[in-house]
């Protein structure tokens, strides 16, 4: 039995460093039957020059100049040159372990549709990952094992942008590439969480994933932060916001303020809480801060936790569960 084709849709600018890397990863790959489409985001030194040579030598790889400007534009071109089953996106400074399509086409052809085949990644520096890379690994590997990356979707980005794998027809049913929204690998991340697409746990690292001072979601203003809080409050909004139920944000500090702006503009009323002795009984923005236990007081809440520290967060878990109140659906750390 032929194998599926597989569509590797790459958007590239100025990697000409790491691409070369990249395609070796692709043409190393066990799984034979894939086109890797590679679109040149306006790049000014070698890269395309680069994939041009290897696409010489072999048909599976194609590049393209981009239609427009930017990534989500240049991953809307390359879909349309694609024509593969299934739909998955490289990076063309990242690397592909050699089983990683063979992996993600097997899980889905034994899964089927309405299923997302996701792989642990490994971050790799010239010069050392930070810990906080490190964390990030971790924790998403920790979520890919047991295929709950849905279970922290409002802490980050749980669906590493790549190293997915979909079928094409259940792309297509999420609006693909089909928005406008950044940052949008995240904005991509709640659209399969939308449409109830099961992850698929994975036990394997599938891909390689590099970091660097100048990298995109490093430099690019699409990337910052706000960004981030303005995607998980609509998407919220959109899906786990119980609009019979009041709503509590926990902690005021910076991303608490952020947040409590945001839904103050869009006039959504809450209650605001902490614990920390020199904020309560005060006012921010018009807004009393309470503390804590006083979510007891407001029957039934739901609440959104921006409280980043670590053991902090634990413990605000533990009071939760002694309130019997589960995750995602009575609370949602957005930290």
């Amino acid at each position: 039995m032929s194998q599926p084709l597989v569509s590797i849709l790459i958007p590239f600018k100025n990697t000409e460093a790491f691409i070369t890397e990249c395609i070796q990863s692709i043409l190393n790959q066990t799984y034979a039957n894939w086109e890797a489409i590679f679109i040149d985001d306006n790049s000014d030194d070698n890269s395309y020059k680069i994939v041009e040579n290897h696409a010489k030598t072999d048909a599976r790889l194609k590049v393209f100049k981009n239609n427009n400007l930017g990534i989500i534009e240049a991953l809307k071109t390359a879909y349309s040159y694609s024509s593969g089953s299934y739909v998955t996106r490289m990076d063309s400074d990242d690397i592909m372990t050699p089983i990683r399509l063979e992996t993600m086409v097997s899980n889905l052809e034994a899964y089927g549709k309405g299923h997302l085949a996701v792989g642990q990644v490994k971050y790799f520096r010239a010069d050392g990952l930070s810990d906080g890379f490190a964390r990030y690994e971790s924790w998403l590997n920790q979520l890919t094992i047991k295929g709950a990356n849905y279970s922290e979707i409002y802490k980050e980005c749980v669906i590493p942008s790549p190293c997915w794998m979909l079928h094409r027809e259940d792309f297509d049913a999420c609006n693909g590439f089909n928005s406008d929204i950044y940052p949008e690998d995240y904005d991509l991340a709640f659209r399969f969480y939308k449409a109830n697409y099961t992850c698929i746990p994975s036990d394997k690292v599938l891909l390689h994933w590099r970091d660097y001072s100048t990298r995109t979601s490093r430099t690019h203003q699409h990337y910052a932060e706000n960004s981030f809080l303005d995607l998980k409050v609509k998407y919220f909004l959109e899906l786990n916001y119980d609009t019979s139920r009041r709503l509590a944000i926990w902690g005021a500090g910076h991303k608490g303020k952020t947040l409590a702006k945001i839904l103050l503009k869009q006039q959504i009323p809450f209650f605001w809480i902490c614990d920390n002795p020199k904020k309560i009984g005060k006012h921010i923005y018009d807004q009393e801060l309470y503390n804590f236990d006083y979510l007891a007081e407001l029957k039934n809440p739901q609440s959104i936790v921006t409280v980043a520290n670590t053991k902090a967060q634990e413990e605000i878990t533990q009071y939760f569960e002694t309130q019997n109140m589960e995750s995602m659906i009575d609370y949602f750390f957005f930290c």
